[in-house]
């Protein structure tokens, strides 16, 4: 399982430690631009599946187009 954690920098190292110990996690650190990258594709998949369920209405094509 992979999670993405937004911890305050002041809290993070000491969080870090403790996850740095544990035998069976792996910590990576990745920069401010990628975990905002990765919360906004999380967030349009996620609006992607309300449309396919029809909780959520999308707009066409060629609105899209003509907003842009």
């Amino acid at each position: 399982m992979k999670l993405l954690l937004e911890i305050e920098d002041n809290k993070a190292s000491h969080l870090l430690e403790v996850l740095k110990s544990l035998p069976y996690v792996k910590t990576t650190e990745i920069s401010k631009e990628k975990a905002e990258l990765i919360q906004t594709v999380n967030e349009s998949i996620q609006e992607y599946n309300l449309i396919r369920k029809g909780k959520l209405k999308g707009i066409s094509a060629n609105q899209l187009l003509d907003e842009l």
